[in-house]
């Protein structure tokens, strides 16, 4: 499967339009852009940079966009040409790869409009599932370049249809990375994790990303989206996980965060969680949009698991647990209950927290009284419709 778009391409440009990124970061992520751009001759992408997104590090010149387009249409036009001839030889399976070749020509480029049109020809006219499946999924990658979630998940659904109606093993395989990537990308964290995660061991998705990348992936979406036991089954012991540990110090935040959350080392996890915030959410433009609800989720998750072993614990020694103040403490443990996400109180005269836990029971009989007025309701109708119907047919 051809590896276009290039989406590492779509990081370096998000890095160059992100505020507070290092200079140093940026100025390699501009030799990468500016590097591709000359090299592969990407006249859509330049143009595309100027005029829509105005990185303003991307500097402008007319005669070398016209060099650059006028070499992407001779070659386009050998691909086009190709084409003719195949179907003057009457080749249907040559016509459609022929489209193909001409549809990640565009991509190549990052010319979505042209790419997608030849990739719908194509898809139209491959007599094979493996072949419309391929096309699909470089249709998905334009989608995941130019951040159209939209197009992503309608894509996904397409060939999630034609698996079903016979794709292969590794087509499957993939199809769990590119949809772990796109439910990380719209915070659907627990099915990414369970998606991402069931990857690792068979990760052959390499135009999408690289082996270590979707381990982050999988490694942050499962921090805040797995229970304690499965945290530590999943993920702490995952081996897959650990045989990457010891050679990619990279991982190493995410590792600590992870593992001091599981053995309630909070001091730990509070700083690995700040160093995770920095190394990986905000520079991410997959996960920077998620970045402060995932930071916010996360202290909650800590809080929370801390306050289910007392009933009453004082603010002080819960503050020096996690290193942070007993004024910060009081303030965001407020807003969690402000909005129902932590079950407790806070005594601030006697500078205790109370923990009030949730009646099981009493919530279970709520629900059966919910859940049997919805069933009378709909029987009443059902009631009022089979004697209407009785009527009628007296009539």
């Amino acid at each position: 499967m051809a590896s276009v778009p290039q989406l590492s391409l779509a990081q370096d440009i998000f890095l160059l339009r992100t505020p507070g990124v290092s200079t140093d970061v940026q100025t390699e992520a501009l030799a990468r852009l500016e590097t591709a751009i000359d090299d592969k001759n990407m006249a859509p992408l330049y143009y595309y940079l100027h005029s829509q997104l105005n990185v303003p590090q991307i500097k402008w010149d007319e005669e070398k966009y016209k060099t650059m387009s006028a070499k992407n249409l001779e070659e386009v036009q050998s691909l086009e040409k190709a084409i003719e001839e195949a179907e003057e030889a009457g080749g249907e399976m040559e016509i459609a790869e022929g489209w193909v070749k001409v549809g990640e020509f565009w991509a190549g480029l990052n010319d979505k409009e042209k790419a997608v049109f030849a990739l719908r020809k194509a898809h139209d006219l491959s007599p094979g599932l493996g072949a419309k499946i391929d096309v699909l999924f470089t249709i998905i990658r334009l989608g995941l370049f130019f951040d159209d979630k939209p197009s992503v998940g309608r894509e996904l659904e397409n060939v999630k249809v034609l698996i079903d109606r016979g794709g292969d093993w590794d087509r499957r395989n993939r199809l769990k990375t590119y949809e772990g990537l796109y439910y990380l990308s719209i915070r659907k964290f627990s099915d990414a994790a369970d998606l991402l995660l069931d990857s690792l061991a068979t990760f052959t998705s390499t135009e999408l990303c690289i082996y270590e990348e979707v381990m982050q992936y999988a490694m942050l979406a499962s921090g805040v989206a797995l229970g304690r036991v499965p945290l530590k089954t999943k993920v702490i012991d995952s081996p897959e996980i650990l045989s990457l540990l010891s050679t990619t110090p990279s991982l190493e935040p995410l590792a600590t965060m992870t593992n001091s959350l599981y053995t309630c080392d909070y001091a730990s996890f509070f700083k690995s969680l700040v160093e995770v915030d920095y190394a990986f959410m905000r520079v991410n433009r997959y996960l920077a949009p998620h970045a402060k609800y995932y930071v916010k989720e996360m202290r909650r998750k800590g809080y929370a698991q801390l306050l289910e072993s007392y009933r009453a614990l004082s603010l002080s020694s819960m503050a020096d647990a996690f290193g942070v103040s007993v004024q910060f403490l009081d303030d965001d443990l407020s807003m969690f209950i402000r909005q129902k996400k932590i079950n407790c109180v806070i005594d601030r005269v006697n500078g205790i927290i109370e923990t009030n836990r949730p009646d099981n029971k009493n919530a279970q009989y709520q629900m059966l009284v919910k859940q049997g007025d919805v069933l009378l309701t709909r029987l009443q109708k059902y009631g009022t419709i089979v004697r209407m119907s009785g009527s009628e047919r007296v009539a």
